[in-house]
């Protein structure tokens, strides 16, 4: 028997292969929108790719739980309580997947969702493994404020926060101190508050050290639980709907996008008014040179979580990058949230009709009183450290449904904590503000306010 764990680190995200060496058989759990990784893997081992299990239907990413069914005739095993589109055969409590000397048992941890699973690996009789889905993480527990939508949030949260109370202790804590646990996600995931970096850890270390396993009441669990939450970026309960009816191919769908490349201002003048364009070019080349209506949001490590953010589900937009590589490499990491579908065309960027103005930071050093400052980072960043008194807090994720609290009436000088927030911030106001203000990106600069 092996287990192969498999990461997405721009999402944080783990997923999972176990080979039955003697079989020749592979069963899969929570895999990334990219198959190949587990085709290699199989073709590796001469084995054969016999199932997928979804732990429940993400939030922050897209699984190729149908492509694989399609292109291997994998069978897709889930809870019936997702209530997913597709063809699936139930995997619920007392079922079990049976294959050379491996068993692997549902167990309905709720919590995060409704229909939130773990798995239970036994191996010659022994249980060796569970795989924890979004329900137990390593330092940590999943959010129960993702998945839910309409009604009552505060009760609909409340509701699952209780669940998961009993979820970690009537069941994952009930197994063997030995038990290895393998989650879902790691340090970096929205699916948690607190997680840690290590991708694995054992039932008893959990217990020892997780803060959501240690012993308190009901109420103290769902008040730590629900407070100070993250925030939801605006993709989320899109993916449950599309991991709900299962995506298209991965690399076809990547492919069906239109690339070109605009190197005119005719080129450019062909773009249709009002769509975003999002810049994945570093922010001194597109500070040098962009075109109009441009949000930078760099080809970096959360790429993803702001593209998904900013751009709201459904919303067509263009994806600009330097050269035809990276080009293909955010079209495929837009893919990994489901976003190459809105993709009106994808272009190399050699042609700029808009600059930003430099910024004098000495100037904004001595007279910062003659700056509207937006702080853009997260509420939680904000409450621990104001970095300017008088600045307006806005959170990146919804600033563009605020902007009418930003006055134009002096220059507009954003910052986040390092640079990277700030540039697509900053990028989006001065789209939004042009011929009324300047707007400045105080950018890396910030940390020597700190």
């Amino acid at each position: 028997m092996k287990v192969q764990q498999f990461e997405n680190k721009y999402l944080a995200q783990y997923s999972y292969a176990i080979l039955s060496e003697n079989e020749k058989q592979i069963v899969l759990i929570d895999p990334s929108r990219d198959p190949e990784p587990y085709f290699r893997f199989a073709d590796d081992n001469a084995a054969e790719i016999i199932g997928v299990i979804e732990t429940h239907p993400h939030a922050d990413f897209v699984s190729s739980h149908l492509e694989i069914q399609n292109r291997k005739g994998a069978k897709i095993y889930a809870s019936k309580l997702t209530k997913a589109i597709y063809a699936f055969y139930p995997f619920d409590e007392g079922d079990v997947i049976e294959f050379g000397k491996i068993r692997l048992r549902a167990l309905n941890t709720p919590g995060h969702s409704p229909d939130s699973l773990s798995v239970v690996l036994e191996h010659q009789g022994i249980d060796k493994a569970v795989f924890t889905g979004d329900t137990l993480f390593v330092g940590d527990c999943g959010r129960p404020d993702l998945r839910e939508a309409g009604g009552d949030q505060e009760a609909l949260r409340g509701h699952l926060a209780k669940q998961m109370y009993f979820s970690l202790r009537g069941k994952l804590a009930s197994l063997a101190d030995n038990v290895v646990v393998y989650p879902a996600h790691g340090a970096g995931s929205l699916c948690g508050k607190a997680l840690s970096e290590a991708s694995s850890s054992t039932i008893g270390a959990e217990k020892k050290h997780n803060w959501s396993l240690q012993e308190m009441q009901e109420h103290q669990f769902v008040e730590k639980l629900t407070s100070d939450l993250p925030f939801i970026p605006a993709y989320f309960p899109y993916n449950v709907d599309l991991n709900k009816k299962g995506a298209p191919g991965f690399s076809s769908s990547v492919e069906n996008v239109n690339r070109k490349i605009v190197n005119t201002q005719a080129e450019a003048s062909t773009l249709e008014e009002g769509l975003w364009i999002v810049d994945v070019r570093d922010d001194k080349d597109f500070k040098k040179g962009h075109l109009s209506h441009s949000v930078n949001i760099m080809d970096g490590d959360k790429f993803e979580t702001w593209l998904g953010s900013i751009i709201r589900p459904g919303e067509s937009f263009y994806l600009a990058a330097r050269d035809e590589d990276q080009l293909m490499d955010m079209l495929k990491r837009s893919a990994s949230i489901g976003y190459e579908a809105i993709v009106k065309e994808a272009f190399v960027v050699n042609y700029a009709d808009q600059k930003n103005p430099p910024f004098d930071l000495e100037h904004f050093r001595r007279n910062p009183q003659s700056y509207t400052i937006v702080d853009v980072r997260n509420a939680t960043e904000v409450k621990e450290k104001k970095i300017f008194p008088s600045s307006i807090a806005i959170p990146l994720g919804e600033l563009r449904e605020r902007i009418k609290e930003i006055p134009a009436d002096k220059p507009v000088a954003v910052h986040c904590a390092g640079g990277y927030r700030s540039a697509a911030a900053s990028s989006l106001l001065s789209a939004e503000l042009l011929g009324r203000t300047e707007v400045y990106d105080i950018g890396e600069a910030i940390r020597s306010f700190n």
